[in-house]
């Protein structure tokens, strides 16, 4: 499965600054060695169901040291028996532009 999640601390002081827990919990996705992406808004997992799902709440844990409460933001794509989607469905997507691409050409 394919989990993208965001996760941001709330109820802290005024100069808090939400890039150092942002930073807690990316390193715990980085440090779990499943395949990851982060952008500016999402990081991207990618691993069985419970695996997974254990290090959301290891970084949404991490990121609660930072405040009183925790927004989790999180959408899933669960497609068993499929690994390598991470990569592949950006690869298929990119594989269709330059299609279309070629016939407008």
């Amino acid at each position: 499965m394919i989990v993208a999640f965001s996760v941001a601390p709330s109820g802290g002081s005024p100069t808090d600054s939400v890039h150092d827990a942002v930073a807690a919990a990316v390193r715990i996705v980085r440090e779990s060695g499943l395949p990851n992406r982060t952008s500016s808004m999402f990081t991207d997992i990618e691993g069985e169901w419970d695996e997974v799902m254990d290090v959301v709440k290891r970084a949404t844990l991490a990121v609660a040291e930072y405040g009183t409460r925790v927004s989790l933001v999180l959408k899933a794509d669960y497609r068993p028996g499929y690994t390598g989607e991470l990569d592949g469905k950006v690869r298929r997507l990119e594989a269709a532009l330059e299609v279309d691409k070629g016939e407008g050409a």
